[in-house]
């Protein structure tokens, strides 16, 4: 596994999982139980809540992450 993104909120992370699915690239929010369990947790965990994908799929997630983003139609 290969962490691509830090965030600060548990939400933040959540969206950048949507953004990589809608892409075809799955990823994963290792620390999303952490919130769940703490929910003190869910905007500021103190490490930040990692999004991360398979070794092999970095390099494009990395790319859509990084594109601009396209104003809604």
């Amino acid at each position: 596994m290969t962490t691509i993104a830090q965030c600060f909120s548990i939400d933040e992370a959540q969206v950048l999982r949507s953004v990589l699915a809608g892409s075809g690239i799955s990823a994963f929010l290792p620390d999303e139980l952490t919130a769940g369990v703490y929910p003190s947790a869910l905007f500021s965990n103190a490490s930040g809540f990692r999004v991360q994908v398979e070794d092999e799929d970095a390099a494009s997630a990395r790319r859509v992450l990084a594109a601009p983003e396209r104003p809604a139609p």
